[in-house]
């Protein structure tokens, strides 16, 4: 069993800046491939941004070159680091992780980008 607590939304300008925090608890962390996901309403769910065991990542192209994850297992923790923040990055974002058939979900947190 896998818990995930995300931290670090808000609301924030235009071009501005957010780093979202998921710390986990409950399992191995080392071993998940883990996930930042957002749902707009009347939108479905996206990944955003994705991170495995070992190290390597993958973004939406809708945020390449402007959000970064990171992912520290000595701290059981992963990271978005959102840049040039834009209107249609407002969301709530997910943390997931994931193992063979595991998958486990952060109650969300809100990234509102507002002028």
């Amino acid at each position: 069993q896998v818990q995930l607590v995300e931290s670090g939304g808000g609301l924030v300008q235009p071009g501005g800046s957010l780093r979202l925090s998921c710390a986990a608890s409950g399992s191995i962390f080392s071993l998940y491939a883990m996930n930042w996901y957002r749902q707009a309403p009347g939108k479905q769910r996206e990944l955003v941004a994705a991170i495995t065991s070992g190290g390597s990542t993958n973004y939406a192209d809708s945020v390449k070159g402007r959000f970064t994850i990171s992912r520290d297992n000595a701290k059981n923790t992963v990271y978005l680091q959102m840049n040039s923040l834009k209107l249609e990055d407002t969301a709530v974002y997910y943390c997931n992780a994931r193992r063979t058939i595991q998958n486990f979900w952060g109650q969300g947190t809100q990234v509102t980008v507002s002028s």
